[in-house]
């Protein structure tokens, strides 16, 4: 299928499903294991599929095996949803993942925020000219931290090549301020997932992050429809369903956010492995309990798991 301008703006409105990466028994990135999860996202209507997001652990990895996930994983999708590469890291690793990005099958970058413990707002915005320029796709920058100010926030939406901003943090209230100073032109997505995307839509985002479709995709796109028409009383229903998965993502510090969406997909039978440290691996006996009994109430269990 071509990418198209409005087609990538369109994708980049919609749901920006975040790909777990699936890891073999001798803890080495197995793209293919992706296969099912693909398919599924792809059959139920997911707009881009995000390669190294954080849901991707892509800070648990290294730059070989994120240019591994990169290079393999847009074949797999196969045009179906739109591709989107996470970068990041020091500037230069950010410039060199974003440098292939178009060459391996990306049709968007997405652009981590800095994690260093000296941040400066300019300093930021320096680092996305160079990563965005690198890139020559269409950026989405990943805003964790809105501290670093509305007036930088601005000049990061001036950036040649800047499409959107996935707003990751509850303040929705500087998310209302930040889309009115910047103006039309440039997307703001809801970057907390599904629960946060009814308070967020209401004030002028438009999508939302989503480590859900690794499970249950179609879910995901019955939210979004919903907010699309208006309905967010079927979309707080829908965001209802999955409250106890959620809840389970965000225990330990949300520590257990990856872990608990790759147990589920053991236990449904996709096997994409283990999460690594720093993450929770394996879940409490306590919250495991609850994720099998929850997915036993879906009537997603695979059989062996069930018994």
């Amino acid at each position: 299928m071509t990418v198209t301008p409005e087609r990538t703006r369109a994708a980049l409105s919609g749901i920006s499903g975040i790909l777990v990466t699936p890891f073999d028994t001798e803890d080495r990135p197995v793209p293919q294991r992706l296969v099912p999860i693909i398919d599924r996202c792809a059959k139920a209507g997911v707009d881009g599929l995000t390669i190294n997001g954080n849901t991707g652990e892509f800070y648990s990895l290294s730059i070989a095996e994120a240019e591994k996930m990169q290079a393999e994983v847009p074949a797999l999708i196969n045009g179906r949803s739109l591709v989107i590469a996470g970068v990041g890291r020091s500037v230069k690793d950010a410039v060199h993942l974003a440098s292939r990005a178009k060459s391996d099958g990306a049709d968007a970058i997405m652009i981590h925020q800095p994690p260093d413990p000296f941040v400066a707002p300019r300093g930021v915005v320096e680092y996305v000219k160079r990563v965005a320029d690198a890139a020559g796709l269409p950026v989405m920058l990943y805003l964790r931290n809105d501290a670093i100010g509305l007036p930088a926030i601005e000049q990061l939406c001036k950036i040649p090549g800047v499409a959107g901003v996935k707003w990751a943090t509850p303040n929705v209230m500087t998310l209302a301020k930040a889309i009115h100073r910047v103006g039309p032109g440039i997307n703001f997505v809801c970057g907390l997932a599904e629960p946060w995307a009814p308070p967020m839509t209401a004030v002028g985002a438009k999508g939302f992050t989503s480590g859900l479709i690794n499970l249950l995709p179609e879910r995901s796109v019955s939210i979004r429809d919903a907010l699309a028409r208006g309905d967010y009383a079927s979309a707080n229903e829908t965001i209802a369903s999955i409250e106890t998965f959620e809840a389970l993502r965000s225990e330990e510090q949300n520590g257990t956010n990856v872990s608990v969406v790759k147990s589920a997909l053991t236990l449904t039978g996709v096997d994409v492995g283990h999460a690594r440290p720093p993450a929770a691996w394996p879940l409490a006996p306590e919250s495991a309990k609850t994720l099998h009994a929850l997915l036993a109430q879906w009537g997603i269990l695979q059989a062996a798991a069930a018994e």
